[in-house]
């Protein structure tokens, strides 16, 4: 089964929820904001993909930090730290698919790894 992670109202998790259920693709989503993701998943998340890449360094919870909260945020330890604090700084969607872990949006990337899925 594939688990989406995200926010409900995030344009980029809507786009790839509407890629999934445009292909028929079976999957579970799970809000952030009603449950964050573990200190588990967040370390699972950041060793598949790197903590670079989950950080959403351009989203506007991560803008809204203060710039010492910022600068903190220098490893993985770190970043897992940050992100269990504010779960909306995490980059969307997060998509777990058995050891597969996919961070953020790319039809053509979702289209090789999703679609026999169905």
């Amino acid at each position: 089964m594939i688990k989406v992670h995200g926010i409900v109202n995030c344009d980029t998790v809507r786009k790839a929820r509407a890629w999934l259920d445009q292909r028929g693709v079976d999957y579970e989503f799970v809000d952030f904001r009603k449950v964050p993701p573990s200190r588990a998943a967040l370390a699972r998340w950041c060793g598949a993909q790197g903590w670079e890449t989950l950080v959403n360094r351009r989203g506007t919870t991560w803008r809204r930090l203060d710039a010492a909260d910022q600068a903190r945020v220098v490893d993985a330890p770190s970043a897992i730290e940050a992100l269990l604090a504010h779960p909306s700084a995490i980059k969307r969607p997060v998509v777990e698919a058995g050891a597969t872990v996919v961070v953020g949006f790319d039809p053509v990337d979702w289209e090789r790894r999703f679609s026999s899925r169905r």
